[in-house]
Order: C-alpha cells, then sequence, then structure tokens
C-alpha cells in the first residue's frame, strides 16, 4: 500500500474540509474531532466538488444540492445522492497527513 503526502495536518481547518490531488485523483481530506478521513472529491449525484461543501457531525454535505455523505464510510446519508462516494485510507505522521488511494475495505 503507497501513502502520498498531501499535506500537514493544520492544513485543514477543524471540522472542516481541503482539495487535494494525488496524481489525476482528485480528494476531499476532512478533519473532524476525531481524525482525519480522506474520501473521493466528486459528488456521485452531480459530479461536482464536494470540498466545498460544509463539514458536520461526520457528514460532508456537497454545496450544490446538498447531498450528504458520511466521511468514515463515504455512503450517501441524505438525498439527492443515492451512490457512496469512494473513502481512501488515511495515516497522520508527526504534522504530515498522508492518504492511500487503496479504499478502505
Amino acid at each position: 500500500m503507497s501513502f502520498e503526502k498531501v499535506c500537514k495536518i493544520n492544513d485543514i481547518p477543524e471540522d472542516g474540509v481541503i482539495g487535494v490531488e494525488i496524481g489525476e485523483t482528485p480528494v476531499a481530506v476532512v478533519r473532524t474531532g476525531d481524525g482525519v478521513y480522506a474520501l473521493h472529491d466528486v459528488c456521485s449525484h452531480a459530479e461536482v466538488t464536494l470540498s466545498e461543501g460544509e463539514v458536520y457531525d461526520h457528514t460532508l454535505e456537497c454545496w450544490l444540492h446538498g447531498s450528504c455523505f458520511d466521511v468514515r464510510t463515504g455512503k450517501s446519508t441524505g438525498p439527492p445522492a443515492t451512490k457512496p462516494v469512494p473513502v481512501y485510507r488515511v495515516k497522520i505522521e508527526g504534522d504530515d497527513v498522508l492518504v492511500s488511494l487503496d479504499q478502505e475495505p
């Protein structure tokens, strides 16, 4: 499994999200009170950037139509999206956030 450094932990706002790219893959890196998560940065409903949305209660809400996704599982938790988005493995080393594009099982 290959991990790539994507940012520093303090680059991500508390209860916030930033967009990064690993190669040509867009990744939304989310920070909540209990951890850092990484999801595919494209809404499964409207194919827009999720990292422009809002984070609350382990939920990332798409800015365009309000689709909601659980940042821990990628599952859709609110319409209009019905399909999940891929979730990627995250590792913290010191202040560095590393992400592997290998999807969580």
